[in-house]
């Protein structure tokens, strides 16, 4: 049986639009399925699974570090708190003491509590920041044997300008003693107009002395000045 050509031409028309239809098809029939499910890719790909840039997806940025982890507790270790001791009680009831006989006048707060409203007095009572400057050194050098700070100053300040002397007691002796007044402290090395480093000076963390008395005029017509001076 002959077919027409139209015939045979309409047939294969029919065919090839039905390939079409289904190649468009199919990337509509598997949008919605997960890209993993659609099967190992040919043999030309390097790797299976694909990578999540392949996928699509944003790569994960997860960061693992190689140190080991450091208990939040024990974090803050750096600002440790000082605690006085007995023989820390016993300095500031002797130097409370010392500044009252000056003074004239004593608190009926105990403590540091007492001491911080004696050298408020103190500050009171100097008619100006010298006087009053003059009257906290004599409370420092009644903490001292009488003539322990005249060989001090004979002996020990002359050795190499004053070098030795500030490392020994300015420095170790002071972080030693006196944190009780203070609050914690340290020695660190200061560079000095040569150049050269020494280990002679004072870190104070957080001025106990100042924090207490919330006057910076006491801290530094009490304190900071007469330390200079002795």
């Amino acid at each position: 049986m002959l077919r027409s050509p139209s015939s045979s031409l309409s047939h294969h028309q029919r065919q090839r639009t039905s390939r079409l239809s289904v190649s468009m098809a199919t990337p509509l029939a598997t949008r919605g399925l997960p890209l993993a499910s659609r099967g190992p890719p040919s043999s030309s790909s390097s790797s299976w699974p694909p990578s999540p840039l392949l996928l699509g997806r944003r790569p994960s940025r997860r960061l693992r570090s190689s140190s080991p982890q450091v208990d939040a507790a024990a974090a803050p270790g750096k600002s440790r708190k000082y605690r006085p001791s007995f023989a820390d009680d016993l300095l500031l009831a002797f130097f409370r003491r010392k500044m009252v006989e000056e003074v004239g006048w004593d608190s009926e707060k105990p403590g540091y509590a007492g001491l911080m409203e004696v050298a408020n007095r103190l500050m009171v009572k100097g008619k100006s920041a010298s006087e009053t400057e003059q009257a906290a050194v004599r409370v420092l050098q009644s903490l001292f044997p009488p003539l322990l700070l005249v060989l001090y100053k004979a002996l020990l300040a002359p050795i190499a300008h004053g070098q030795l002397a500030a490392m020994m007691l300015e420095a170790r002796a002071t972080a030693l003693s006196c944190q009780w007044l203070m609050g914690t402290c340290s020695v660190n090395s200061i560079t000095l107009p040569n150049g050269k480093s020494w280990s002679s000076g004072v870190f104070i963390e957080k001025c106990k002395y100042l924090e207490e008395s919330k006057c910076l005029g006491i801290c530094i017509n009490t304190c900071k000045l007469p330390t200079q001076v002795c």
